[in-house]
């Protein structure tokens, strides 16, 4: 896998489809390498004719972990989180944005349709709010606009979350991520032990720490609300959001839309916060209704 050094860090990619196609970049959420994006989704936007680049962000996967000697407490900053009091953080989400804007420049890919996931989106949003240039459309996945007031996590993802594997092997690392995957995975579309088990073992065998989660999430923590910049953006944007997500509650994704002038706004019932394999074909269709009405109404301009 090819990887390319941005801002003193090395960022591991992948590009599929048609190189000539209209080019969509894939971020992906805490802790996740590009390798949790269904395989079935990147299939459905490629055989639309579709360039897309999937990524890992910094600290995870197979891009550069960074490192731990100036790590913060991180209960204590999870505690100010809670109090609204600034978080310490070893990097911010604007420097993980940076990333992205490096990356792009290095493919020499002037603007691309931007699809972000959970973490991904505020990734993706920052982008739209700073580096208007690369964006040329929206797509923000279950992701919020760090207001403070919305609601939070269910008390058992956010224990869950604060916990860590009983120990240091891939099989205690598998058990923890098979608990979270099934308190943040669909009601309606359950998977089985199996299923998370090989989803955790790829994302592990792909380069997952918890060390780097804990960065990401002080960067996630530390970032300011978005809803005054949102309000000044001018690109199309698609809103997608299950109604029984426990981690990022829908509310959060209505919030995003109601801020992002003329957003649209797509609720799934049952989704939690994952991407159910059933759900693929209707996430994708959208996603390619979107990009293609986006890249029309560029051209009429």
């Amino acid at each position: 896998m090819p990887k390319v050094s941005i801002n003193g860090v090395d960022v591991a990619f992948t590009e599929h489809g048609d190189p000539k196609g209209p080019t969509l970049l894939m971020i992906q959420g805490l802790g996740l390498s590009s390798a949790a994006w269904p395989p079935s989704l990147i299939t459905a936007l490629t055989v639309s004719g579709f360039h897309i680049i999937t990524f890992d962000n910094r600290d995870s996967g197979l891009s550069q972990k960074m490192p731990t000697s100036d790590m913060p407490n991180f209960l204590l900053q999870y505690l100010r989180s809670r109090l609204g009091l600034r978080v310490t953080a070893p990097y911010q989400m604007t420097d993980m944005m940076r990333d992205v804007v490096g990356l792009l420049d290095n493919l020499k890919v002037n603007h691309a349709h931007v699809i972000g996931m959970s973490m991904g989106g505020i990734i993706a949003q920052l982008l739209a709010i700073h580096e208007p240039r690369c964006v040329k459309s929206l797509v923000s996945i279950m992701s919020t606009t760090g207001r403070r007031r919305l609601p939070g996590p269910t008390w058992a993802v956010g224990k869950h979350m604060l916990s860590r594997p009983r120990n240091a092997t891939k099989e205690a690392g598998v058990e923890y991520l098979r608990i979270l995957w099934r308190l943040l995975g669909s009601p309606r579309y359950p998977v089985s032990n199996d299923e998370l088990d090989g989803y955790s073992n790829r994302l592990i065998d792909r380069g997952m720490t918890a060390e780097g989660m804990v960065r990401q999430r002080l960067a996630v923590m530390a970032a300011p609300s978005r809803v005054a910049d949102l309000a000044k953006l001018d690109v199309p944007s698609l809103i997608i959001h299950g109604d029984a997500d426990p981690l990022i509650p829908v509310e959060c994704g209505m919030d995003t839309a109601n801020s992002i002038p003329g957003a649209r706004m797509e609720i799934f019932y049952g989704m939690g916060h994952d991407l159910p394999e059933m759900l693929v074909p209707a996430i994708s269709s959208l996603i390619i209704d979107h990009v293609l009405d986006a890249d029309s109404h560029c051209k009429n301009k």
